[in-house]
């Protein structure tokens, strides 16, 4: 009995890991990040999940600041990013598609990308240029 106990803790899936998450700000807009730092949380980032609060995302943090690009693979919810300089400012910004696996680059070399859904940036006149505030390690 101890053994099929055993055998089927095995088998179940792990419970999804909880990552950090900071309160970031583009003006007066709040957004909820959770935070990707290490490379397995920037691989899985926002995959399998059906749902996402509206002013709720992902900040990703790379290593170093360099032509990052994002994909969709596994993807469920349609998102926007943006690429973020070592200061905060906005490089650019893409829409991406679910379920795919088209690649979305920074247009010069980013430290940062923060996914929302789909049309956030838009809709609140967020572009190039504009700052996000919060970012750990930026005054």
């Amino acid at each position: 009995m101890r053994l099929l106990l055993a055998l089927a803790l095995a088998a179940s899936p792990a419970p999804a890991q909880q990552m950090p998450v900071v309160q970031l700000n583009a003006g007066m807009h709040l957004i909820r990040a959770e935070v990707a730092a290490d490379y397995a949380t920037r691989m899985t980032g926002l995959m399998h999940r059906a749902s996402m609060p509206s002013n709720a995302g992902m900040l990703f943090i790379f290593d170093e600041s360099t032509t990052h690009c994002m994909w969709m693979k596994n993807t469920l919810l349609p998102l926007s990013v943006a690429f973020i300089d070592e200061r905060g400012t906005i490089i650019n910004v893409e829409d991406m598609e679910p379920q795919t696996e088209d690649s979305h680059c920074a247009s010069r070399p980013a430290r940062y990308a923060l996914e929302m859904n789909r049309g956030w940036f838009a809709a609140r006149g967020l572009k190039p240029g504009s700052r996000i505030g919060g970012i750990p390690g930026i005054k």
